[in-house]
């Protein structure tokens, strides 16, 4: 039983280009027939994610210079608690979305491993 991974591209309406790991193991699919997206993906809130991660950056630069001016570390420490919080705010936007419109479809479509990623995901951003 051979397993192989390759990437796998998604491009949503807007042209954000989402990307993903596919593991195909030939001999566990019906007919022997590697694994086959059947769904697409439909993010509603990617400007907003954008607009998030935008504001986190310029956040995360003004740090960097309160840092390379020599600030107060707790000034800094209540910074970076800020940036930190609102990456996990932005990370709920996508989790959101990806259950209510990716993991609909991957369940519809009895894409068991879409659930499996998911379930990677998390525990890797839990972390």
């Amino acid at each position: 039983m051979s397993e192989h991974t390759h990437p796998h591209t998604h491009i949503a309406p807007d042209g954000t280009v989402y990307e993903h790991t596919h593991i195909d193991d030939s001999h566990s699919h019906e007919g022997g027939h590697p694994h086959s997206h059947g769904h697409t993906h439909t993010h509603q809130n990617t400007k907003a994610v954008l607009n998030r991660l935008s504001r986190a950056i310029g956040h995360m630069e003004s740090i960097k210079r309160m840092v390379e001016d020599g600030r107060d570390c707790s000034e800094v420490l209540v910074q970076l608690s800020a940036v930190k919080a609102a990456i996990n705010n932005t990370a709920k936007v996508i989790l959101k979305d990806h259950i209510e419109h990716c993991m609909v479809d991957a369940v519809e479509s009895g894409d068991h491993e879409a659930i499996e990623e998911l379930t990677a995901a998390i525990d890797r951003f839990i972390k």
